[in-house]
């Protein structure tokens, strides 16, 4: 047995570089590759969250915008919209005032012929009474002598 202890023990003395080896490989590995490669993808992750972060920024600036954007044109249409109404009505009060004054003037018109027409009537009238006293002499001289049997 003191035989393999001793193979074992040169062995391990013959292993001992080696693990020494190993161990400052791991070591420079640790130092020169994973840390500065840690260090990058950290890096690289940070930019990438800033980024996205931005990104979200961004997306909620224009959403924000684009929601004032939407209501100051309500509010643009709701405004015309308005005005329109007004010039509308203004519109019809004005043709509305046309046709009372076109009323008026069609009534003021209407209520002259009348008067008009009542004079006429009226002188027609005293025309008719007036021949008709000589109508009713000429009826009856006309009518008279034949009735005698006379001539003409």
């Amino acid at each position: 047995m003191q035989e393999i202890i001793q193979q074992v023990g040169i062995l391990l003395l013959g292993a001992v570089p080696t693990m020494l080896l190993f161990i400052v490989l791991v070591l420079a590995y640790k130092f020169l590759i994973q840390g500065p490669l840690t260090a990058t993808l950290k890096q690289r992750t940070a930019l990438t969250e800033g980024a996205v972060e931005d990104a979200h920024k961004a997306i909620a600036q224009a959403e924000t915008r684009a929601a004032e954007y939407a209501e100051k044109l309500r509010l643009a249409r709701a405004q015309i919209y308005k005005l329109r109404e007004d010039r509308v009505k203004q519109w019809n009060a004005e043709r509305d005032a046309a046709l009372d004054v076109a009323r008026q003037a069609a009534g003021f018109k209407v209520s002259q012929a009348k008067i008009e027409l009542e004079a006429e009537a009226a002188h027609a009238r005293q025309a008719i009474q007036a021949s008709s006293a000589d109508l009713a002499k000429r009826v009856v001289r006309a009518v008279l002598p034949m009735a005698a049997g006379g001539s003409r």
